[in-house]
């Protein structure tokens, strides 16, 4: 019996400024019925690349060459008719970064019905039974609320699940997940993956998931090709790869795993960040003059403290309150209860009284592609904050650039390349670098591994683990990702629908967790 999506001898380059580079040379693979195929590496390997090329979604700047048949026939040369008909019909996507693939000037129910009614011709009332059902399937609370919402108003987990229930909507015979994932809480994660094996099951789909978390592959693959630098070096089934991988790439991709404990914190050290009973309320309106009906309680009476070298993890699941909590912290977001910084109560500054601290407290982002100007050049995205805070005026603000991008792992004479001619992992360190050139002494780091491979995560532990070390820098470090939490953190938080349910010291809170919400979590990340 043939493969439901064959690749032959694949080969993908691209033109650019008269150039021709290479992609991916002479990828071959295959994927059956009911079969899940993983594509493994690291950024640039080639994983995206070869998996667009099945349905012709390079753009023009493109060569393919080689073969890609789904259900027998020829995808490479196709009319664009054919592929109009196979696109997310036939073959579906679940795409990395859910913000840039949602429209944000359309509702969720508008983008979801727009499929519903090209592949299906479901309408109105059907529509939106439809849209519910497939929201209530991929982990979305109270979906009747989230209809209107527009992307912006969703959490990145948020988004992610309505990307997936869009993929699924039309009962694909192949879905390629693009890293479905990584915006995910360990907790709604295993629901996911759960639900992709389920669905699988019943619609005998076959699935080709990219990913470079290689804890997925184990529970969720058939098989793995590993790639590297456009090639596959390594394939074969899951359960062999894992227990006797033959390639050295192979085996550093299995032993990249963030490991290690932070440097204890000195008795002496001083508090950076203290909240009181935090509470930050959303309100909701309704009706022509907007009464207030009710409240979105995003954080409930929240009391933290982190010091001078300190990092205080926040964990829970997604629109559990762990950025909110962190917004209010940096006064960016209205709250109410106290917020100490250094020693002064800033509940009541103005924003021209908080001009002062912003420079001791940054953020870096979770999507560094999202966060950095794509027309500003790494030197000005860096030295953007030096004269807007007076940061050292007496030096050139490009030698305090160069500075800090050595100390960021980053080659200085790239400094003036812009954010696209760099790796995810450099976008992140760019990010860092940005934060870290005001030298200030808080640094909430929201999610900044999630969309990392697992070699470039654990670089990244280790360099803020350095600066940490160097400058007695205090950490909120917000994430879903439980073994990067428990290599970075001193104390954790957890938080669910808006509450601090546990807090403790680290490792006492992952060997012996008070509350079953907290041992979900840690069982569900394995």
């Amino acid at each position: 019996m043939s493969a439901l999506l064959e690749v032959k001898g694949l080969k993908v380059s691209f033109r650019q400024d008269g150039r021709i580079s290479q992609a991916v040379r002479g990828v071959s693979f295959s994927v059956n019925r009911g079969e899940t195929v993983a594509l493994v590496g690291e950024s640039g390997s080639g994983k995206s690349v070869s998996a667009l090329s099945t349905v012709s979604l390079l753009g023009d700047s493109a060569i393919v060459e080689g073969s890609v048949k789904y259900d027998g026939k020829e995808m490479i040369g196709a009319s664009e008719q054919r592929l109009m008909d196979v696109r997310g019909n036939d073959i579906s996507f679940i795409f990395q970064e859910p913000m840039t693939s949602l429209n944000p000037l359309h509702t969720i129910q508008k983008q979801m019905a727009e499929s519903l009614a090209l592949h299906q011709g479901l309408a109105g009332e059907a529509a939106r039974a439809r849209i519910l059902e497939l929201l209530v399937k991929v982990g979305i609370r109270d979906p009747e609320t989230r209809l209107d919402a527009y992307p912006h108003q969703l959490s990145g987990g948020q988004r992610q699940r309505v990307m997936i229930a869009m993929a699924l909507a039309n009962k694909p015979d192949i879905l390629i997940a693009d890293e479905p994932t990584t915006a995910l809480d360990v907790t709604i994660q295993a629901q996911i993956l759960e639900l992709l094996a389920e669905l699988q099951k019943s619609e005998n789909m076959g699935m080709l998931f990219i990913t470079h978390d290689l804890g997925i592959v184990r529970r969720i693959a058939d098989r793995v090709c590993v790639m590297k630098a456009g090639e596959i070096v390594e394939t074969g089934p899951t359960a062999e790869i894992f227990a006797n991988p033959r390639h050295p790439y192979t085996r550093k991709l299995l032993a990249a795993e963030p490991s290690g404990r932070p440097d204890p914190v000195s008795d002496r050290a001083e508090e950076i960040v203290q909240t009181r009973n935090l509470r930050v309320w959303f309100p909701i309106q309704r009706g022509f003059l907007k009464r207030t009906v009710g409240h979105v309680k995003a954080v409930n009476d929240a009391s933290i403290s982190v010091r001078a070298g300190e990092t205080l993890g926040i964990v829970g699941e997604s629109g559990s309150g762990k950025t909110t909590l962190a917004l209010a912290i940096m006064r960016l977001i209205g709250s109410e209860g106290g917020i100490t910084f250094r020693g002064e109560d800033v509940r009541g500054w103005s924003t021209r009284e908080l001009r002062r601290l912003r420079k001791d407290m940054q953020i870096v982002f979770q999507d560094p592609f999202g966060s950095l100007s794509p027309r500003m050049t790494c030197a000005q995205i860096i030295s953007e904050g030096l004269a807007i805070h007076k940061v050292d005026p007496q030096r050139a603000p490009r030698d305090l650039v160069t500075e800090v991008m050595q100390e960021v792992g980053l080659d200085p004479a790239t400094m003036d390349r812009y954010p696209h001619e760099f790796s995810g992992g450099q976008r992140q360190r760019i990010a860092i670098a940005r934060a870290m050139v005001l030298r200030p002494k808080l640094l909430v780091l929201d999610e900044p591994t999630s969309a990392l491979d697992m070699t470039v995560q654990v670089q990244i532990v280790e360099l803020l683990r350095a600066l940490q070390r160097k400058y007695g820098l205090a950490y909120l470090f917000i994430s879903h990702d439980l073994k990067v939490v428990r290599a970075m953190s001193h104390k954790v938080v957890v938080m669910r629908q808006g509450d601090v349910i546990e807090t403790g010291e680290t490792e006492a809170l992952f060997e012996n967790a008070q509350t079953e919400y907290t041992r979900t979590l840690i069982a569900a990340a394995g």
